[in-house]
């Protein structure tokens, strides 16, 4: 019996996917889960940055939103019935960044996090503290949001740049995303302080004590992929006992949504849902997967990851509600027991 699962999970397509994982274990269509089973999430980091003096976290926020109905259903990041007077007045004030918004509503779980980050408690601490309100509520002690590292960890994105004397710039990933829209090539990407960080409070733990190990279609580089940069972790999920499956964020020759494709370029791996499994790797050789999902229309690759030493198996992928995503997870969980 299941009782136990750990997900390492980025922003907006771990948080649905998360979705569909806790209405299926509700609703008892996952098999061998138990009714009780509880949920870890380690969340990416890498992500986070300092806009206005306040520390935001937008992969872990997503997720506390998202399981606690307090995201915004359309934008499928920050809250519901947002309003934006502080943005309007900063940008009134000419104050920078403008293309970075923080909503009137958003503002105050940064400013609740700034205070505790500066009054000496770790990312982790505040990261549980503030759980009290969006999760426990609804989930009790059946879900866990733990940061992957309590360090700061940022991704950066190189850019062309005809004006610099190196002909590139270095911005922000937040930049490359939201001022950009992940419009121009990214030339390279860099995570700095990912090396010398240490595993965040119980996320060694999660994963070597946990019944399932789940990867989500988060960003295979920027999302999973910096959690699997942190020292220690791709050496425990190697190890532990726990069967690993991961799900495809590419159908088709695309992303889904976000910058898959554009990142998955910048480090020279095929567009691909075949080729992100074998990038993960087999754990039988060194990588971190026993399994691998591949859409319905992605058919033709599954041969080519089982030949990699992945379990494969193409399903539906659309998370186009809860029943859907929890079909998705079952197919995961039926792939390695």
């Amino acid at each position: 019996m299941i009782r136990d699962i750990t997900v390492l999970a980025g922003g907006t397509g771990g948080a649905r996917f998360l979705q569909g994982l806790l209405h299926g274990i509700e609703t008892g269509a996952l098999p061998g889960v138990s009714p009780d089973a509880v949920v870890t999430v380690v969340a990416n980091t890498a992500d986070d940055l300092w806009v206005h003096g306040l520390k935001v976290c937008p992969d872990l926020d997503t997720v506390m939103y998202t399981l606690g109905d307090g995201i915004d259903p359309v934008r499928r990041w920050g809250r519901r019935d947002e309003t934006w007077s502080v943005k309007t007045e900063l940008a009134a004030y000419g104050v920078e960044p403008t293309w970075f918004g923080l909503g009137d509503r958003d503002v105050a779980t940064h400013l609740v996090r700034t205070q505790m980050l500066e009054a000496g408690y770790p990312l982790s601490q505040v990261t549980t503290a503030l759980c009290r309100r969006w999760l426990e509520p609804r989930w009790g002690d059946r879900v866990r949001l733990l940061p992957m590292t309590d360090d700061r960890v940022e991704t950066h994105v190189a850019v062309a740049d005809d004006e610099s004397p190196s002909g590139r710039r270095v911005v922000h990933f937040q930049e490359y995303w939201v001022r950009l829209r992940a419009a121009v090539p990214a030339e390279t990407v860099v995570f700095v302080g990912l090396d010398q960080a240490t595993p965040g409070p119980g996320v060694l733990d999660a994963i070597t004590g946990a019944d399932l190990v789940l990867l989500p279609p988060s960003n295979p580089v920027v999302s999973v992929g910096t959690i699997l940069g942190v020292p220690d972790v791709r050496d425990v999920l190697r190890v532990t006992k726990a069967p690993v499956v991961g799900v495809s964020p590419i159908v088709g020759a695309s992303h889904v949504h976000g910058m898959a494709e554009q990142m998955l370029t910048s480090i020279g791996v095929e567009v691909s849902a075949a080729a992100v499994g074998l990038h993960y790797g087999a754990r039988s050789t060194g990588g971190v997967l026993d399994g691998w999902l591949v859409d319905e229309g992605d058919a033709d690759q599954v041969a080519r990851v089982v030949d990699g030493g992945v379990a494969c198996r193409a399903v539906p992928l659309m998370m186009t509600d809860h029943d859907a995503t929890a079909v998705m997870a079952a197919a995961a969980i039926d792939l390695v027991t």
